[in-house]
This record gives structure tokens, sequence and C-alpha cells, in this order.
């Protein structure tokens, strides 16, 4: 039996439509507090005179126990189900967002940096496990984009309200304001529990299964090189905005307002998807992706106005917030039976592995060979990832996207 198709057949047990939006809303809050938490810690160690390679050491933490954690925690999903990591990730971020609240001293960032991570890798992985398990591929994709356009909402409002903290409040309220989010997303997960299905037809894993099975298919392995490529772009543009704003003398509300901009463009073309996805397969439009991202971050150091950079931050979020819902399609449509949410942590082991080593990699690039450096290599490995890593020649999945309800 080919891969995936054992998870295509009708499902027993599935997330209603209205679970879908609750669920998507509290992912929405819990990611509010990491993309928010990013900026503040980044403008806060700038702002006591730290180098970018030190900032470089603490958005890494964000990533690190996360890369080592979550294809366990994929495994752990498969066998227990959603409730648990859901909840425990929830507190982690409530914890790691207060933390630098009670106690405002630099030490703390560490520690806040790596229990942030951690919560909402737990429950991004359970909750992309949710919204594809058991269900038909037309369904599946569309639970994806509106999952991604709640990571777009979080990633526009989380920046934004940190610039804006930052600016008037100082930066430990602005750890008080983001804790709020996991709060409130925790009191919700309790008050909707009922909404979780009892079972996601949890199969027992293989004795023999091994990680090295999911990278030895073809179609697995292109999906996972563009991943590294397109979450990379996002965690230089993360990463880097910060320092190379402050370098030309931005405020922490104007940088906010740019990185905003960047989350804004990638909710607007992830709204546009169910006509985008019928004009390109899946395969085309992580190609275009791409080449577009990769010509935008060749430009991107050469100006200073405000002005050109909202605009090119904007055309960078319309690039890559255009791929995510496909690739998670693609990877879920694809895993072997009962070993989806081992794909999906799989998936997100690389993009920590890439958020820990970027910021220490674009760090050093920064400090000795100046900020335009980082944005030209990621400019390279995008285009060359559009140019060379096109589709399988196997044929494609078909995902066909019903309109809109």
């Amino acid at each position: 039996m080919p891969a995936g198709t054992a998870q295509e057949t009708a499902p027993s047990s599935t997330l209603s439509n209205r679970g879908v939006y609750v669920f998507c809303g509290l992912a929405i809050l819990n990611h509010f507090a990491l993309t928010g938490g990013r900026v503040t810690v980044a403008l806060g160690s700038l702002s006591q005179g730290a180098s970018s390679f030190t900032v470089g050491v603490l958005m890494a933490l964000f990533a690190l126990l996360p890369m080592l954690l979550s294809v366990h925690t994929g495994r752990w999903v498969d066998r227990i189900g959603v409730r648990r990591p859901m909840r425990v990730g929830t507190l982690l971020l409530i914890f790691g967002s207060m933390l630098p609240f009670a106690i405002s001293r630099t030490e703390v960032l560490f520690l806040s940096s790596c229990t942030v991570g951690i919560g909402c890798m737990l429950y991004i992985i359970a909750a992309q496990n949710l919204m594809g398990a058991n269900m038909p591929p037309e369904r599946r994709i569309v639970n994806f984009a509106r999952l991604s356009i709640s990571m777009s909402i979080s990633g526009f409002s989380g920046p934004l309200v940190a610039g804006l903290a930052i600016d008037h409040l100082g930066y430990r309220w602005s750890f008080g304001i983001l804790t709020l989010a996991p709060l409130a997303a925790l009191v919700a997960l309790i008050h909707y529990r009922r909404l979780l299905p009892r079972t996601l037809n949890l199969v027992a894993r293989q004795e023999n299964a091994q990680l090295s099975d999911l990278l030895a298919m073809p179609v697995m392995r292109k999906i996972l090189i563009a991943t590294l490529l397109l979450s990379g772009a996002w965690d230089v543009n993360a990463f880097m905005m910060p320092i190379f704003g402050n370098s030309i003398g931005l405020s922490a509300t104007t940088i906010g307002v740019i990185l905003a901009t960047f989350a804004a463009a990638t909710f607007v073309v992830r709204m546009m998807l169910p006509w985008i996805q019928r004009a390109l397969t899946p395969w085309q439009l992580l190609r275009t992706a791409m080449l577009s991202a990769g010509s935008v971050y060749l430009l991107f150091p050469m100006f200073t106005q405000v002005p050109v950079l909202i605009g090119l931050a904007f055309l960078l979020g319309l690039a890559l917030g255009s791929c995510q819902p496909s690739l998670l399609g693609l990877l879920h449509t694809h895993a072997p039976l009962g070993r989806a949410a081992e794909a999906l942590g799989l998936r997100m082991a690389l993009i920590n592995g890439g958020q820990f080593t970027l910021p220490l990699t674009c760090g050093a690039l920064g400090a000795v060979a100046g900020v335009g450096l980082p944005f030209w290599t990621m400019a390279t490995g995008l285009l060359l990832g559009g140019i060379f890593n096109g589709p399988p020649r196997t044929p494609p999945c078909s995902i066909k996207v019903p309109p809109h309800d």
C-alpha cells in the first residue's frame, strides 16, 4: 500500500469545523507569546549593549531544545493524542513568558527562551496533527491554510505589540503583556476540551520503524529540503531585521511595524490560497516562493528608506506565506500510516535546527562582514533551491481545494 493511502480513508473521529476555528484561535494566542518574545529578547539585549553574536545565542535558544525534542514529541503525539501535549505546551509558554516579568535579570532570558520554544513546539505539533488527522485531502489543505492564517495573525500582532510595549512601557512590561496570551489560551483549552476528538485513530508504532525510513523516501527528502530553505528564509528575516534596523537607527516601533508588515502579507496571501492553488501545483508554488524570496533578499540590504523596507517586507511575506499549507499537506499525505506526527516532528526538528544555527551563523557573519552578508547568503540558497529542487519524478499528490465556506 503506498505511503499515506491509508490515512485518506473515511475518518472515524475528526475535528469539527467549529473545533478547527477554536484551536486555530488558541494557536494565535500561544504563537503570540513566541513571536513577541523573540522581539522583546532581541531588542532588550541590544539595549543592554549585547553584540549581534550574543543576541544570536539568545535567539538560538528558542530553538535548541525544540530541535532535540520535536521528533520524540511527534512520536508521543502519535501514541497518546493531542490533549496532554497541548496542555503542557501552554503551561510552559505561561511560565517562560512570566519568568522575565517576575525576575528582571538578563540571565533569566536564557531560561525563558528555552521554555517558550519548547512550549510553542509542543502545541504546534499537536495542532498540526489535529488539523490533518483522519481528514480527506480536500479538507486537510483547508485546515492547514486556516492554521497558517492563525500563525500570520500572531506573527503580525506579536512583534507589533512587543515593539509598542517596549517603547511605551519598557521591556519588563512587554513580557507581562505577552504572558496574558497563553493564560487566555489555557482557560479556553479547558473550556473547549470537549471539542477535541477522543481518538485520532492512533496506530501502534511498528517496532522496527526508524527515522531513516522517512528520510529514505525521495518525495519526503524534497519536501524537507524545501522546508529547510523556506523556514531558513523566515528565520533570517526574524533575526536579522531587528539587527539591521538597529544598525540604521530605526526605533523599536518602526522595526515592529516592518516585521508586522511581513506578517500581514503572509495573512493576505494565505487568504488567497484557495484560488492560487487552483492555478499552481504545490511544487510550482514552492519553486515560485523560493525564487521570489531570494530576489527580495538580494535587494534588502541595499536600502535604508523605511517605505522601501516596508514594501520589500510585504513582498517577502507574500512569497514565504504562500507555501506552508502546501508543505504541511504534502508531508501529512505522504507520511506512512501512524507516523504523521512523527513526520511533522521531523519537519519541526529541521526548522528548529535552522533557528538554532542560523542566528549563530548570521550573527558571526554580521559581526565579521557586515549585516548585508547574511541576507545575500540566504538569497543564494533560495535561488539555487528554486532552480534545482523541482518536483519528484513520480506524480505529486493531487490536492483539490473546495470553494470557501
